[in-house]
This record gives C-alpha cells, sequence and structure tokens, in this order.
C-alpha cells in the first residue's frame, strides 16, 4: 500500500512523493505526469529522485514521470542489506512490480544506467526507449577508468579495506566532496542539504561505500562484470530509440568516446551537452529535459510500428 503527500515540484502542481511497500522495506518515488508512456528516472551514486527535480517538468506534460529513491539511498529504507549491484536489481525489480509498471521509457544516469542496461538486458520487449549519459560499463584497466587522474586514485582508496570506511563511512567524502566537485556550478546550501539528508550517520552512508567497490574494474567483482558485459552485449544488439548525453570533459566518459559509443548502437542519437562532468542533470537540466521531451514522440513512434509490425 502507497502513502501520498504533495511535493512541490518547479512548473509541476500536481506532482507528488509516494512511498510503498516494497520487499522488506520502503521504495520512495517521485510521480507526476500526463496520459502518455511511463517514462522511469533512474538515478546514481550518492544521489536521489532529487537530481531529476529540474528535468522531469519538462517531461511531465507528455508522459508519466515515475522516479524512484533506489534502496538506502533519498527518502527510501535502509535494510540491513549488503547494497550490493543485485540488491539494488531486487529491489528496483520488486518496486517496478508493486506500482504494475510494464511498458518504460528509462532515463538514466550512472549506476542507474547498470540498472537500465540489466533491465533491457532481461525484458527488452518492455523497454520502449532509453535516455542515458555518463554511463557504467566493464572497465578493462584502471587506465580506462574516469577522465581525471585524482579520481581514480580516490576510487582506489574507496575500493581499499579501512581506507574506504574511514572515507565514506566517516567523512562522507562522496556526499561532501566528489558530488559538488562534479558539478561545474556551485551547490547552493540549500541542494546540498537535500543531498547531505539521507546520510547523517555512517551507518547510514553504507550504501554510498558499496557501490564504488562494485564497479567493474579490471574483471573484478567478477560477478558484476560478467553481468555488466552481458548487459551491454545486450545493449549492443537493441533496437530500441536511444539517446546518449555527454558533457565535456565528463567522467566516467569524455565525448567523443561516448558519440563512438554511440555510433557503435542502433537507433541511438548522440548530444553534446558541452561544459560538464559527471552529474550533468546539475548543469544541463533544461537542455536533458528539452531534448527527451522532443525525443519521447519519435519513441512513442517507433513502438506502434513495432506493434503493427
Amino acid at each position: 500500500m502507497s502513502s501520498k503527500t504533495d511535493l512541490p515540484q518547479a512548473g509541476v502542481a500536481a506532482a507528488r512523493r509516494s512511498q510503498i511497500a516494497v520487499l522488506d522495506s520502503t521504495i520512495s518515488y517521485v510521480e507526476v505526469g500526463a496520459p502518455g508512456p511511463t517514462v522511469l528516472f533512474l538515478h546514481g551514486n550518492p544521489t536521489s529522485s532529487h537530481i531529476w527535480r529540474n528535468i522531469i517538468p519538462h517531461i511531465a506534460p507528455f508522459g508519466r514521470c515515475v522516479a524512484p529513491d533506489l534502496i538506502g539511498y533519498g527518502q527510501s529504507g535502509k535494510p540491513d542489506i549488503d547494497y550490493r549491484f543485485f540488491d539494488h536489481v531486487r529491489y528496483l525489480d520488486a518496486f517496478l512490480e508493486a506500482l504494475d509498471i510494464r511498458d518504460v521509457v528509462v532515463v538514466a544516469q550512472d549506476w542507474g544506467t547498470a540498472l537500465a542496461f540489466h533491465l533491457a538486458a532481461r525484458r527488452p520487449q518492455r523497454i520502449l526507449g532509453l535516455a542515458f549519459m555518463e554511463f557504467i560499463r566493464p572497465f578493462e584497466r584502471w587506465e580506462d577508468f574516469h577522465q581525471r587522474p585524482q579520481a581514480r586514485e580516490l576510487f582506489k582508496a574507496l575500493r581499499t579495506p579501512g581506507v574506504g570506511e574511514k572515507l565514506v563511512l566517516d567523512d562522507n567524502v562522496f556526499v561532501e566532496k566528489v558530488l559538488p566537485a562534479s558539478v561545474l556550478r556551485t551547490m547552493s546550501d540549500e541542494e546540498m542539504a537535500a543531498y547531505r539528508a539521507p546520510f547523517p550517520t555512517p551507518q547510514s552512508r553504507k550504501p554510498v561505500l558499496r557501490l564504488p567497490r562494485e564497479l567493474p574494474i579490471e574483471g573484478q567483482p567478477a560477478d558484476v562484470a560478467a553481468i555488466s558485459e552481458h548487459d551491454h552485449r545486450a545493449l549492443r544488439l537493441s533496437t530500441y530509440p536511444k539517446l546518449l548525453f555527454a558533457g565535456d570533459p565528463g567522467a566516467l566518459i569524455a565525448p567523443q568516446a561516448a558519440r563512438e559509443f554511440a555510433a557503435g548502437l542502433k537507433n541511438c542519437r548522440f548530444i553534446n551537452l558541452g561544459p560538464g562532468a559527471h552529474y550533468l542533470q546539475e548543469d544541463h537540466a533544461d537542455a536533458i529535459g528539452h531534448a527527451i521531451a522532443g525525443w519521447l514522440p519519435e519513441v512513442v513512434r517507433a513502438s506502434r510500428m513495432s506493434e503493427l509490425a
């Protein structure tokens, strides 16, 4: 059963935040929109549905927008689990089942892309379209990971037992340092407060520490690396419409590499947003929102054509 409260959302008075029981916990989510395709927004680490707040109003006139907080993030519950990638898969699957969400257009960034790719690999017939940015992929070498050597060294430290705990659990480095350093503009006190709110204690930051250790780098962890390889093979074979955004210099992927990646996919349009790092939603909300809103009719047409075929 879900509980609903009004949620202030720029330009969309009818937006609401809801909470629904999922497995042994609860998932909090934002829902708003008009009749049309369901658009599912999947965030990454250490953010929440809050990161889509200025993008959703552009898209809501054209479809039903649903933006969950991943388990352990935002206002969702924090059950006593490991918060591995596969845990997020379980809770997201259960969330989609609980809301009876079937056919979707997915909009994703960071770990949200890994979840989107995995969902699409398992249930391709349910994916109407995929818009994504700053995405997770298998990194063969550490040198392939991230555009900045300093960030590479930080992530090595985050994956080091003892060191990562001090940085994330004690010092909250992901929220206090990594997040604002990966946004070009200066984040307001109010915006930073929204991102700090879910992680007031070391214990509450456990999900934030786990995901850097799940990144498929040099084949480790082996199970995540294997599934990421599988999901990317499925992505390359898929024919549903795609939209890939990139920023310059980017973080997980440079714009030229993103352009080449898009060229290797079927039915994929590439958009270079200009200056940007990792959290492109915070620097380019209007451009992203306008582009997706303009692309949605194409996605709907493609879906109707496939139904007729």
